[in-house]
């Protein structure tokens, strides 16, 4: 229940942190009081004391959110659960900033860090590989020592703890466990595991620090009647929270893959010839599996994405799905499984898989959905960015499977995903809205979003509608940095349609001259792995036809934080990337002071999930382009934008090579949801504006939240 004498104390509390002589001030020297930042504390804890509250909050770059959010969770004095887009931040809030907020306030909250499982060593399934010395690369035996060294003397046994060992090492599959094959209570390591003894310091302490993909998952796992992963807390924060509707889409959905099945295969031969070895051919039975995965794969055709209406036409596929059923049905797994527990849960996952591919087909074979709309939430209508449950004839199957689990809140949808070396089938609802307001309603607590790109055009109702935050209390904060003076957003002329042939070679001819006068210290960011390829060409035949001293990166060439490392070493870097580069990076200063980007950044139409959503909102009478593909264009065109201007003493050119941002009448909401650049589409200024640096200028990073002289924390 409300308390108003608790609520105005913590108010007071917060307003006086934040003062020019409070706690945050006597203990960062330098540190700078900024409106913005107040306001936005003093929100978040309004909301943290008024359990069963919505907070949606946009905080521009600079504007100091981490602290915004963390000074009023600690004096709370209650158990918040803090949420974060990557891991990266996460362990930027658990190692620096929250033990610094803490100081700083002089209180004596307990915290603890949790990630999900395949980011902890796994005692048993090390000490099992290390055992049975079955590596598909001579160079693993020797990483799974390294890492059998680390988790001898770690507390936490964390991945990103371990020194000298890759994140991304491959022998880390060999010494973590999945949801699938960790035995959980039945562990013989159960006293000793990283994981289980994570959780239980999550369970006691008072902030609890996680990310989204975790959340989702404890969601998901409570839905389908699972022991909960995640404490129950007085209140929610998401940083990065325009991330959580798609992630949220993946784990409320259910899909199986190529590689899933064949690791299932490499368990069942491994596992089956060191258990029980005498009850069955466990070579042919994981060959068989093997071979009917690429039989899958050959039946599914060239790599694309195929739609509910492809697939019930595509016999071959189905035919090779129903084979996979068949055999996964191991009736000697089945009996040897009380022979140890890892042959117990490899009966299981067989069953799990067979499962899902069953239901997979059975939506399929069900056909669209023959229910009508349901009605819509309070205050819903069609303008809930896609997310209306369709009329009867929409292509999606209803949310509900043959054994009753809840997949989501509504329809889902039914489709396939081809690559070049297999295929994932996928079923995925059609909203995540429904599911997160039943949770919102559940249990009285607060629930605070906030990110640096949420609002389009200064509007919230694409975010709020995909999340279901009906009535929520909205508000934004611009950022402090001085983007006019400091940045220019420049629309090159001559680029022309984006769907020309001629497109991608004029938008290097466009790029180029700003390359050349910046020096590199460039970003060029691609809407496709295609336009990648095309533009590392064309560039680089400039590059060597100039003899300047540039260095081209190019995503695929290593890993993303591989290539951003790189590019902070060198003197004159171009990066060329696509999606994963368009957020999450952090490069301040004059290193990073050119983003080029190809054209707008529109969802590909060959999406089957994009596909359904528009329908059924068209068919719900609402408009998809204004309500779903605009509003996410914008988003996305707002995180790439975000890349050039990191700190307030940043300078820059943000060069967008798409005419359609000035000569289409949906280009001015895209326009208005970013930083309020100064224009230009005159060449020789954007050339001009290119290299010039002030002397006597340091960049200090605006996300860090350092309490430093014109670094709002």
């Amino acid at each position: 229940m409300h308390d108003p004498a608790a609520a105005a104390r913590l108010d007071a509390a917060v307003a006086a942190a934040f003062a020019s002589e409070g706690a945050l001030a006597r203990s960062q020297p330098g540190f700078v009081v900024r409106s913005g930042q107040r306001e936005m504390a003093l929100a978040v804890a309004a909301a943290i004391a008024a359990p069963g509250a919505a907070l949606v909050a946009e905080a521009g770059t600079g504007t100091g959110k981490t602290f915004a959010y963390l000074v009023p969770a600690l004096l709370s004095g209650g158990k918040v659960l803090i949420s974060t887009g990557t891991r990266t931040l996460q362990d930027q809030l658990y190692h620096r900033d929250l033990p610094r907020v803490r100081e700083a306030l002089g209180v004596g909250a307990t915290m603890a860090l949790l990630k999900g499982r395949s980011n902890y060593v796994c005692r048993h399934h090390l000490r099992r590989n290390l055992e049975e010395g079955r590596f598909e690369r001579r160079e693993d035996i020797a990483v799974l020592r390294r890492i059998e060294r680390f988790a001898s003397i770690s507390a936490s046994g964390d991945r990103s703890e371990a020194p000298g060992i890759a994140e991304d090492a491959p022998a880390w599959a060999r010494a973590t466990s999945t949801r699938e094959n960790c035995l959980g209570q039945d562990c013989p390591e159960l006293a000793e595991c990283f994981v289980f003894r994570a959780r239980q310091a999550a369970q006691q302490a008072d902030i609890v620090v996680v990310n989204h993909h975790l959340f989702c998952a404890d969601l998901a796992l409570r839905d389908e009647g699972v022991a909960e992963l995640l404490p129950t807390t007085d209140a929610l924060v998401f940083d990065e929270a325009h991330q959580l509707p798609e992630i949220a889409t993946q784990f409320f959905g259910r899909s199986v893959s190529t590689r899933q099945l064949l690791d299932f295969a490499r368990d069942l031969l491994r596992v089956g010839l060191a258990d029980a070895r005498d009850a069955a051919d466990w070579q042919q039975a994981a060959t068989a599996i093997e071979q009917q995965v690429r039989e899958l794969r050959l039946a599914a055709g060239r790599p694309g994405r195929l739609d509910a209406a492809q697939l019930r036409g595509h016999a071959a596929l189905r035919e090779a799905v129903e084979g996979l059923v068949d055999t996964l049905a191991l009736p000697a797994l089945v009996a040897a499984a009380e022979r140890s527990r890892d042959l117990a849960r490899l009966s299981l996952r067989a069953t799990e898989l067979a499962q899902r591919l069953r239901r997979w087909l059975d939506g399929l074979d069900r056909g669209p959905t023959a229910a009508g709309p349901r009605a819509p939430a309070e205050g819903a209508g069609p303008s809930a960015g896609g997310h209306t449950v369709p009329d009867a004839g929409t292509d999606v199957a209803p949310g509900i499977d043959p054994d009753g689990d809840t997949l989501s809140d509504g329809p889902s949808i039914l489709w396939a995903e081809v690559h070049q070396s297999g295929a994932t089938l996928h079923e995925t609802p059609l909203s995540v809205a429904g599911t997160f307001r039943r949770h919102r309603e559940s249990a009285a607590r607060a629930w605070i979003f906030t990110s640096a790109t949420l609002a389009v055009a200064g509007r919230f109702d694409h975010f709020t509608a995909a999340m279901g935050l009906e009535g929520a209390r909205t508000l934004r904060w611009e950022s402090p940095f001085d983007f006019a003076a400091r940045a220019l957003l420049y629309v090159p002329r001559h680029c022309g349609d984006p769907a020309s042939p001629e497109f991608a070679r004029r938008v290097a001819a466009a790029a180029w001259p700003l390359i050349e006068a910046n020096g590199g210290r460039a970003f060029v960011l691609c809407t496709t792995l295609r336009m990648v390829e095309q533009q590392a060409a064309l560039l680089g035949a400039r590059i060597r036809d100039s003899g300047l001293d540039i260095e081209l990166l190019v995503q695929g060439q290593a890993s993303r934080l591989a290539l951003i490392e790189r590019f902070r070493s060198l003197r004159a870097p171009v990066l060329v990337g696509s999606a994963s580069f368009w957020e999450g990076v952090d490069v301040v200063g004059p290193q990073l002071s050119l983003v080029i980007i190809d054209k707008l950044p529109f969802a590909a139409p060959d999406d089957p999930v994009l596909r359904a959503r528009i329908d059924a909102l068209r068919r719900a009478g609402g408009d998809p382009f204004r309500q779903i593909q605009l509003p996410a264009a914008a988003m996305a065109l707002k995180q790439g934008a975000g890349r050039l201007i990191r700190s307030e003493t940043d300078r820059g050119v943000l060069a967008i090579c798409d005419d359609r941002l000035l000569g289409k009448p949906y280009g001015r909401s895209l326009v208005a949801s970013l930083p309020p650049f100064r224009l230009t589409r005159d060449e020789g200024e954007a050339i001009g504006f290119c290299g010039v640096e002030e002397a006597g200028l340091s960049a200090r990073p605006a996300t860090s939240d350092d309490c430093l002289p014109g670094n709002p924390s």
